[in-house]
């Protein structure tokens, strides 16, 4: 920890302990009411932010909180940074000035302004434009933007997420690579490059693929909303569960009810990452109770088993959970209406198996009327330290659905290298029924996504294949030239994939991809709308999906895909 960020800790830690409120949500995290004087609240968002907005890799965590009520502040959000209104609805927290995040810390390139969180308020932005320039695992949710709202801030920008959100004007899109839209209602879109996607919107820009990269589906199948933290009318803090839905369309808030139950946090254990373990949580969970874990970095040094249906387990400020001494970090039973959110899953130095497991393979239960919901989950293999993992997250259960995940082997960072940081997947389903949205996975040894279930559907995929394999023989699949990004088992009978994109930057020589995506060659089994991208450095991928000839190299550097044909 560099000495700004040391002192910025001290100052702040102090200045945490005047805002407690009836509960105890540790010292990092900030909870600001319309009385309190405006430069007090300006004052510590800008400290936060200067010990956060180059702090890429560092163990600081925080989460700031707005009560109901309207506050004049101009902010910038930086890493590990969650800022959240706690009211029931957007319109209950109205900030006039800005909530941002820019990369000036970069030049203006904000290909890693990765984890940070805005939800659940409104902002009034001073110059008629909100700035939101971030690539992964920096969610916008549930806002509501009283002007335009620009996704870049001058150079390259790999994101991004945004869903329950109402854009007064029109949403600028710059130099993202590529963008998920969810249930969000805009004027209008501006802008494109490889992969946008439009599932729910009410307004979805116009164009077709392959001859505009827009993929748009026309309303959500099933959908869960995050659970966020909020207090009532009665000043005490609940968690409000939305309710499961289908074929959702637009926000959950526009019309100012709600669906979905208040739970108080009398039913949940916080956890705290200087003073609580993984037996405490066990305890706690075996006791009937929820989570809340606030922001820290956990280290895990026994599987969290979660077998009672509509547990809750939350995180806020990017709460982190580093497996120690090769455990697998959580274990949900399949037990219906389970919901988990808001954490990022950190590989330890010991080989696990697994980060996190969601039922057991073989076993599954009929939970398609109370699914298991998995909301902003994060993974990371190094960057941070050497991290190992077999595989980061294992999907056994039916009917489970997925609302954001990116899930990393580092690329850059501490303990990276082909053999340092080591792996073999990111994500496999063996689950029937899964719901994905907003699936991002990355530069894992060998397939990025396994998908073994039945009727699996994933909306939207953002995929690299790894940088720094040495040789082609050290990334063989048998006969095959590396792995594919995307597989769809060749026993699985029937599958539905929207909106893929799979792009290549191999840093050696004489290694090439044959394919990014694998299909069985079946009727029901249906990719539409894939896109492959020769980033730079050298080989390329010779496929986009089998063996279709539809190659990226140095001089064809994208080619697209709009529905693979069955032989």
């Amino acid at each position: 920890m560099n000495k700004d960020i040391m002192t910025a800790s001290k100052i702040l830690q102090n200045n945490s302990n005047e805002l407690k409120d009836k509960y105890n949500f540790g010292e990092n995290v900030y909870i600001f009411d319309e009385s309190m004087p405006k430069d007090y609240i300006q004052d510590i968002c800008d400290k936060i932010f200067r010990a956060q907005e180059a702090n890429h890799f560092g163990e600081e965590r925080y989460a700031i909180f707005f009560k109901p009520g309207s506050y004049d502040l101009n902010m910038k959000v930086g890493f590990y940074t969650q800022v959240a209104g706690i009211g029931e609805t957007p319109y209950d927290v109205n900030v006039t000035g800005s909530i941002e995040v820019d990369a000036a810390w970069s030049n203006g390139n904000a290909l890693c302004n990765f984890w940070r969180v805005c939800e659940n308020l409104s902002i009034t932005p001073t110059n008629g434009v909100a700035k939101w320039a971030v690539s992964q695992a920096s969610p916008l949710r549930r806002v509501y933007i009283k002007g335009d709202l620009t996704l870049y801030d001058g150079g390259w920008s790999s994101g991004g997420f945004l869903a329950d959100s109402l854009i007064e004007g029109e949403i600028i899109s710059g130099t993202q690579q590529q963008w998920f839209s969810r249930n969000n209602e805009f004027k209008t879109w501006n802008g494109s490059s490889y992969n946008m996607f439009f599932v729910g919107d009410t307004n979805p820009p116009e164009g077709q693929w392959p001859e505009h990269p827009f993929t748009k589906i026309e309303a959500a199948p099933v959908m869960k909303e995050k659970p966020f933290l909020m207090i009532d009318a009665d000043g005490d803090y609940k968690v409000f569960v939305p309710e499961f839905q289908r074929e959702t369309k637009g926000t959950t808030w526009k019309e100012r009810k709600v669906l979905g139950k208040k739970v108080s946090l009398e039913n949940f254990y916080i956890a705290y990452s200087k003073r609580t373990s993984a037996r405490d949580i066990n305890c706690a969970l075996e006791q009937g109770k929820n989570i809340l874990f606030t922001p820290g970095i956990y280290h895990i040094d026994e599987t969290i088993n979660i077998r009672k249906k509509d547990t809750i387990i939350l995180g806020i400020g990017i709460a982190t959970l580093l497996a120690d001494n090769g455990v697998v970090i959580m274990s949900i039973d399949d037990v219906e209406g389970v919901n988990v959110s808001g954490l990022l899953f950190d590989a330890g130095t010991v080989e696990s198996l697994v980060l996190l497991e969601v039922g057991k393979e073989g076993e599954s239960n009929n939970n398609s009327s109370n699914p298991i919901v998995l909301s902003d989950l994060f993974f990371r293999v190094g960057g941070a330290d050497i991290g190992k993992v077999e595989v980061c997250l294992k999907i056994n259960s039916d009917y489970v659905i997925g609302d954001h995940f990116w899930v990393w082997r580092a690329d850059h960072g501490k303990g990276v290298g082909w053999d340092t940081n080591i792996t073999s997947n990111g994500v496999i389903v063996n689950g029937n029924d899964v719901t994905l949205y907003a699936l991002m996975v990355e530069h894992f040894h060998k397939y990025q996504t396994i998908w073994n279930g039945e009727r699996g559907k994933t909306y939207f995929y953002q995929s690299e294949i790894p940088y720094d394999a040495p040789n082609q023989a050290s990334w063989m699949n048998g006969k095959t030239k590396g792995y594919a990004s995307y597989k769809v088992s060749d026993k699985v009978n029937s599958h539905e994939a929207y909106g893929l994109g799979v792009y290549s930057y191999i840093i050696n020589r004489g290694i090439k991809l044959d394919s990014a995506i694998e299909m069985p060659d079946k009727k029901n089994v249906k990719i539409k709308n894939a896109v492959t991208v020769y980033l730079n450095g050298h080989g390329g991928i010779s496929n986009i999906i089998n063996k279709d000839n539809k190659s990226v190299n140095w001089f064809n550097r994208m080619s697209r895909s709009m529905e693979y044909l069955q032989k």
